[in-house]
């Protein structure tokens, strides 16, 4: 029986496209008493109403993370928290950098005291590969939220509530995804842009994502940052998957943009272990009462986890197979 089979269920930012497909995955295999949808757009929640046909178990709130007080309210009664709301663009991060601010350090930080506050038992805050060794003001942030996720554990000691992020790379399928716009352009017979032929990126499907975020409520204790175990893609080798036949050409690497991504820094190589298909970065401080995973192997002093050396690329055919199940 599942961890969540019962209990009530709150998603910041859930009309995404991860949070429309845990919603899915909640609903139909998790029996849920209820779930909570927290988002700001009205539109969105619209359109998430009619896509799951007004589901009796469904809950909407409108709301920012930035306001505490709703938080709290939304709050109310809720067993575990995925926290999936933040303000994502690399680049207008650069243009809007306190915004960023406010909403991915200062939200994740109302997002803890509310939860603890609520009795909440359980917080799976969601990261990104941009928040290691940053270079944008959007990982900075994702790494301020991180480390607050983590430390929350210390001042939540006393009480019921845990918290732990999980850190993944490119989504598959996500509104983000070059895929689709690629294919667009493919079809109308113009060249897609590349930034660089060299880079690389870490990748992850929907499903995968979806499943990742919901084991991390069975296994976490509180104080974890888990980074799955996923292929990585060379982007040339991606828009050749997509249209083999479109002419490419190379625009230059993005402000606060890296060739490569990276999960986990040489300097955290310290802390973490392998534990099956996934990673652990384990807390520096653990005052709550954290203990090493039993089964997990600890990586070699100075290891990275950097998509430029990953073990696993996915070939053009994998690629191709991928994009046509529309994974």
């Amino acid at each position: 029986m599942s961890m969540l089979s019962g209990s009530s269920v709150l998603i910041t930012g859930g009309t995404g496209s991860l949070g429309k497909a845990l919603i899915r995955e909640i609903l139909d295999n998790h029996n849920v008493r209820r779930l909570v949808i927290f988002s700001r757009d009205e539109l969105k929640q619209l359109e998430a109403r009619r896509l799951f046909e007004d589901d009796s178990r469904l809950r909407w709130f409108i709301g920012d993370v930035r306001d505490r007080h709703r938080l709290e309210r939304a709050f109310h009664q809720v067993d575990y928290v995925i926290h999936a709301a933040a303000l994502k663009q690399v680049d207008t991060a650069e243009y809007n950098p306190f915004e960023y601010v406010e909403t991915n350090v200062r939200g994740s930080q109302n997002v803890i005291d509310a939860a603890i506050d609520a009795g909440v038992k359980k917080v799976v805050a969601l990261s990104t590969d941009k928040a290691s060794s940053p270079v944008n003001l959007y990982g900075a942030t994702k790494l301020c939220a991180d480390r607050l996720f983590i430390s929350g554990n210390h001042y939540a000691a006393a009480y019921d509530t845990r918290f732990c992020v999980v850190r993944y790379g490119n989504v598959m399928g996500s509104r983000g995804s070059i895929v689709p716009i690629w294919k667009t352009m493919a079809a109308r017979g113009e060249s897609l842009p590349l930034t660089d032929n060299r880079m690389t990126r870490f990748w992850i499907t929907l499903n995968q994502a979806v499943k990742f975020v919901l084991d991390s409520f069975e296994m976490m204790q509180g104080g974890e940052l888990y980074v799955p175990k996923i292929p990585s893609v060379r982007i040339a080798e991606l828009a050749t998957a997509i249209a083999p036949d479109a002419r490419t050409h190379e625009i230059g690497i993005r402000p606060g943009e890296k060739l490569h991504e990276e999960m986990i820094a040489a300097d955290d190589s310290r802390r973490t272990v392998s534990l099956g298909s996934r990673y652990v970065v384990m807390p520096h401080l653990a005052g709550w009462g954290y203990k090493p995973p039993k089964d997990g192997i600890a990586v070699s002093d100075g290891w990275s986890y950097q998509s430029d050396g990953n073990e696993h690329f996915l070939s053009v055919d994998e690629l191709r197979n991928m994009i046509s199940e529309g994974l």
